[in-house]
This record gives C-alpha cells, sequence and structure tokens, in this order.
C-alpha cells in the first residue's frame, strides 16, 4: 500500500531522514518505533506533504507517487492522518469537527459516514458538544473519527495513545483491529507503548538517527532489539 524508498529530508543543515527505507503492506498495522528524536514524526508528516523531502520516493498504492503531490491530493487518493497533539478545532463542535474532513473527499459527499459514529459512538452522543470540552481521550476519537470521514484506505496515526486513558487507548486498539478486519484499512502507526504495538500491530519497523535498522513481523520484535534500539 506504501513504499517508501531512499528517502531523504533536511531542516536547515540538519539531515534528518538518511536514505529511508520502509515497506506498509496492504490490510495490515505497520508500527514505527524508535526512541525520541529519530525522526518518527518526520516521516509521517514527508508521507503527508507537511514535510518537504530532498530526494527518494513515496510510492501509495502502487502506482502514485507522493513527493510532488500537495496535501489536500494525497487526503483525496485515501490518505488519512492523525497527528501527534490530535489538533481538533476547540471551539467548533464534535459535527463540526467531523465536517472539516468531508471538504477532501473524493466523491464530493457532505454526509458523516454512519461508520464514525458506530465505531465512536460518544462522538454522536456528542455531537453537539465544542470539542475543547472533550477529555483527551475524547478528543483523540474525534481526531481519529474527522481522519476516517474521507473513508481512507491508509490511516496514519502518531502516537495515539498519548497522554490518555488506558481505557480509551484499549478501545482505539481495538477500532485499529476492526477497521483493518473489516474494512480492509491499511494502518501506519506510530507508537512507543510496546504492549500497545504487540497487541495491535501486524508488523513493526525500528528507526533510529533517521534510518529504519530493524523491521519484520511484530512476533520478531525481540528482547534483544527492544534493549538496542528501544529501551532509555
Amino acid at each position: 500500500m506504501l513504499k517508501i524508498e531512499k528517502l531523504n529530508q533536511f531542516y536547515g543543515e540538519s539531515h534528518t531522514l538518511w536514505d529511508l527505507e520502509l515497506n506498509v503492506p496492504q490490510g495490515q498495522c505497520t508500527c514505527v518505533m524508535g526512541r525520541n528524536g529519530v525522526g518518527k514524526t518526520t516521516l509521517m508528516k514527508c508521507v503527508m506533504g507537511e514535510e518537504t523531502v530532498k530526494s527518494g520516493r513515496i510510492e501509495f498504492a502502487g502506482d502514485v507517487e507522493l513527493t510532488q503531490k500537495k496535501v489536500e491530493d494525497r487526503s483525496r487518493l485515501g490518505i488519512g492522518y492523525v497527528p501527534q497533539g490530535r489538533q481538533i478545532f476547540p471551539l467548533l463542535t464534535v459535527e463540526e469537527n467531523l465536517r472539516v474532513g468531508l471538504a477532501v473527499r473524493k466523491d464530493g459527499s457532505k454526509k458523516i459516514p454512519d461508520r464514525v459514529y458506530e465505531l465512536f459512538p460518544v462522538l454522536k452522543e456528542m455531537k453537539n458538544r465544542r470539542g475543547g470540552d472533550l477529555s483527551g481521550g475524547q478528543q483523540q476519537q474525534l481526531a481519529i473519527g474527522r481522519a476516517l470521514v474521507i473513508e481512507p484506505r491508509l490511516l496514519i496515526l502518531d502516537e495515539p495513545g498519548e497522554g490518555i486513558q488506558p481505557n480509551i487507548v484499549a478501545q482505539i486498539g481495538e477500532v485499529i483491529r476492526k477497521l483493518i478486519e473489516e474494512d480492509g484499512l491499511t494502518v501506519l502507526l506510530v507508537e512507543q507503548k510496546l504492549p500497545f504495538a504487540r497487541k495491535y500491530a501486524d508488523n513493526f519497523a525500528i528507526m533510529d538517527r533517521g534510518r529504519q535498522v530493524a523491521g519484520g513481523q511484530i512476533s520478531e520484535l525481540s528482547d534483544e532489539l527492544i534493549k538496542k534500539h528501544l529501551t532509555v
């Protein structure tokens, strides 16, 4: 579904991604892991077009080269993105936040898909409440729901469990699996929590200093790799 080849990215004179390679298989959850500052969020922003790449390829759905496409064009192709920190609109209602995502639907539909409310019933219950009045966990569900209104083929989640209560983290994990198994969605996940990754991801990729240094099926994530690349 997503294939990244020899990707290089710079912040000014700082070389942040070094010939990075990553393959995200269709219909599975691939978890990108690594210590703070290794380039995980930068990589997600490069996929979405929020950061400019110096060189390399980002190939989507087998035949679409993304690196020169605008952010909104990538969304219309079917890439949903939930950034770190959620970035909902606190003064808009839940329903208005969800409708913001409809603007980039390829078919022009103005209706919030029933599936969003089915996956996150709390959003339907609170659709007239302002986003800023929700708890952190509810805001994260809203951010994911907003990404899902375009009915994406690829969903990118940057640390969806950060700073929210464990029961909501578990709900989000279950939604990820449901979207994969029932809807055929492909998920690219950034996550630092090992138990979450092991329970909900199919594959892993470890980054260090802007490169992928290990990867494979989640069952192959060994204690040795964890000690070498993930423990602080």
